[in-house]
């Protein structure tokens, strides 16, 4: 009996470490940027001149107003999630000791049927609380999509404004002149057309 529920136990303990530094390693990770046509309609922040230029788009997200804000709501989240998995964790713990407790002056039918259902409530709740992780993750890939979206036609007015060609991602280029990267020039314009996209 020890063994079966203490299977169950490291499973629990496993959810009880999920947090918001585990939920918010998908802020790096997401689908290319979407395209918009419309033009965003503000002023150019860099005197850039150049057919090719280059991103980083990890930092265009984690470092523009709406991805930190994006990035301090999940990061709560997934820490009260932390914080109930391990008060979980610990209500069955104390319940299993106390199964175990029972099992010298129970029937052994009858300690078993009660070993049985407790093995049914861990996977229950093991069910549900990583349930809720992924709900989370979601959030957060729903929220990129709609800042690369907006984002779009922000980049598309600094491409115009540089008569680039096209935008690459910094960390794919082997090599390029620092000149013709426009991360901050992107953050800035997009601080200033979405703000913090809470609304």
């Amino acid at each position: 009996m020890k063994s079966r529920c203490g299977r169950n136990s490291d499973r629990m303990r496993q959810l009880a470490h999920v947090g918001g530094a585990a939920i918010l390693a998908g802020l790096i990770s997401g689908p290319a940027l979407a395209q918009q046509t419309s033009p965003v309609e503000a002023p150019a922040r860099s005197n850039v001149i150049s057919a090719v230029l280059t991103i980083d788009s990890e930092r265009l997200f984690l470092e523009s107003a709406f991805g930190r804000r994006v990035a301090e709501d999940v990061e709560a989240q997934g820490n009260e999630l932390a914080a109930e998995n391990r008060r979980i964790e610990a209500d069955l713990e104390s319940e299993e000791q106390e199964l175990t407790t029972l099992r010298a002056t129970m029937d052994a039918d009858a300690f078993r049927a009660l070993a049985n259902e407790f093995d049914e409530k861990v996977q229950r709740t093991r069910s549900a609380q990583a349930e809720k992780g992924r709900a989370l993750n979601q959030r957060l890939d729903q929220e990129r999509e709609v800042f690369l979206t907006a984002a779009a036609p922000v980049l598309e007015r600094l491409m115009r404004d540089a008569g680039a060609a096209v935008i690459l991602e910094r960390r794919s280029v082997f090599v390029s002149a620092s000149a013709i990267e426009i991360t901050d020039d992107a953050i800035a314009l997009l601080d200033e057309t979405l703000g913090s996209g809470a609304e």
